[in-house]
């Protein structure tokens, strides 16, 4: 199973990369269902934390480079499909975290 989650990370952060320069059809929806996938194989109890924080600040400054003259475009569209790659994780990762908070 981990190397399931292991090939879901990495095709995920190409997919991104690559969703930057050229369009993918779907390809959207596969880094969401990309996303999930290593929410629930990759992301354990003990690293949700620096999982979730690290998610929030690439979803909150995925933007951000836009600013940087010939290249800020290029960044910024890596880092959005990073984003949207990430945030299905960090939903399913926050979810499992609050269920897990919830038996205690």
């Amino acid at each position: 199973m981990s190397d399931i989650g292991k090939y879901a990370f990495l095709g995920g952060v190409v997919l991104a990369i690559v969703m930057a320069f050229v369009s993918v059809p779907s390809g959207a929806l596969i880094l969401a269902v990309l996303g999930l996938v290593v929410g629930f194989l990759n992301v354990g109890s003990s690293e949700t934390q620096g999982f979730l924080v690290a998610a929030i600040a690439l979803m909150m400054t995925a933007t951000s480079a836009g600013i940087i003259p010939e290249v800020g475009g290029m960044i910024t569209n890596i880092t959005g499909n990073m984003a949207a790659f990430v945030a299905p994780a960090a939903l399913l990762v926050a979810l499992k975290s609050l269920m897990e908070s919830s038996r205690d």
